[in-house]
């Protein structure tokens, strides 16, 4: 499998145009623009699966007062400590 490979995208004619003058501005390459949205697009979906995953499994088993009480605890410790508030 060679190292890149070509793809065809359609985008709305407002989208190229915007992108156009951000690139270049830029001075980068077309590619390099679409390769970084590509990259921030696959890590919002990694972010949001485990976001989901998350609330799944406080569903399953929530905080119970125990660990309302020590967060609540470790909260005001950390906020006593700031001098800057």
């Amino acid at each position: 499998m060679p190292a890149s490979l070509k793809i065809a995208v359609s985008v709305p004619a407002d989208l190229h145009r915007a992108v156009e003058a951000a690139r270049k501005r830029q001075k980068r390459s077309r590619s390099a623009i679409v390769q970084e949205a590509l990259r921030n697009w696959l890590r919002q979906q990694a972010h949001a699966d485990l976001v989901r995953e998350y609330e799944a499994g406080y569903r399953r088993k929530p905080e119970g007062p125990r660990e309302i009480e020590a967060a609540m605890a470790t909260a005001i410790g950390l906020l006593k400590d700031e001098d800057d508030w």
